[in-house]
């Protein structure tokens, strides 16, 4: 069932429970996730950043719509950290059902200004449209770009921001990071500060940089009002680590489907651990 994300996250906020966005950059990451939520029963999205949408080209839409159609559990096809309006454009014409517009390096002005044309114009098509106020900070430079400095979301700006741009979803900052954490390092997440914003806020919340949290951290998060977790960068070390554990114990194997096979299977299993973290394994229906 193929569905935008205003209409899936409405009934993850009202159940409380967060419904994972897993970013693919090929075909066995989709077919990994897809194997999981319908063994789960979960609803699922999938996400792609423009980067990732350079490398598969935006033909790799029309086969995620097609799986979706033939689910039995949701599924949004989202468009993660879009940059620009004509990305963003690029995406819903490509049939993304959902786009993220992300200002938050902007003034606080301009961040409105963009989000808002973005929303007026996904609105129009039913796209459903998240932006982010505050940064995400950044530990690895293979992962989603991020700033050097972590601005926590100011709760009375979020409300301002929502109010002016009209976005279905928002992405705060609480103090997570894109990429993988380094041994040693633990996030020092703002629970209160986020449950203040979700006090605030009626409209779903979303966590960015949750690659590499514990499965505590995640669930407190949810239970504070988090709706959509993004997972990116252990689903592509989790897909590698297999790979390259395939050809070491076989260095002679060239056949690709050996490759997609371990890949497949090594998604497959984070995505379904990281689907009873958020709480939505069993809630499809």
């Amino acid at each position: 069932m193929l569905m935008n994300m205003k209409d899936l996250l409405a009934v993850a906020n009202e159940h409380k429970f967060a419904v994972p966005a897993f970013n693919i950059s090929d075909y066995s990451m989709m077919n990994g996730i897809f194997e999981a939520s319908e063994e789960k029963q979960a609803p699922v999205i999938i996400a792609i950043h423009p980067d990732e949408l350079k490398h598969t080209g935006t033909e790799i839409v029309k086969a995620i719509i097609e799986k979706a159609h033939k689910a039995t559990v949701p599924v949004c096809i989202h468009l993660d950290h879009g940059a620009t309006f004509e990305q963003v454009m690029l995406a819903i014409q490509s049939g993304f059902t959902s786009v993220m517009i992300d200002g938050s390096s902007l003034s606080f002005e301009d961040n409105i200004a963009v989000c808002k044309k973005v929303a007026e114009a996904a609105h129009a098509v039913n796209v459903s449209v998240e932006g982010e106020l505050g940064t995400i900070g950044s530990t690895d430079a293979q992962a989603e770009a991020g700033a050097n400095t972590i601005i926590y979301t100011d709760p009375d700006a979020a409300v301002k921001f929502v109010e002016a741009t009209g976005v279905d979803t928002l992405a705060i900052a609480i103090g997570t990071s894109h990429g993988i954490y380094p041994k040693g390092m633990k996030p020092e997440l703002k629970l209160d500060l986020l449950k203040v914003i979700k006090s605030k806020v009626s409209i779903p919340l979303v966590l960015h940089g949750a690659s590499g949290l514990s499965d505590e951290d995640v669930m407190d998060c949810v239970k504070r009002g988090i709706c959509k977790v993004n997972f990116a960068t252990e689903l592509r070390a989790a897909y590698s680590k297999a790979v390259k554990e395939l050809l070491a114990e076989k260095p002679d194997t060239i056949d690709p489907k050996a490759y997609g096979k371990t890949a497949i299977a090594a998604v497959k299993e984070l995505v379904m651990a990281r689907m009873k973290v958020c709480g939505c394994d069993g809630k499809a229906e």
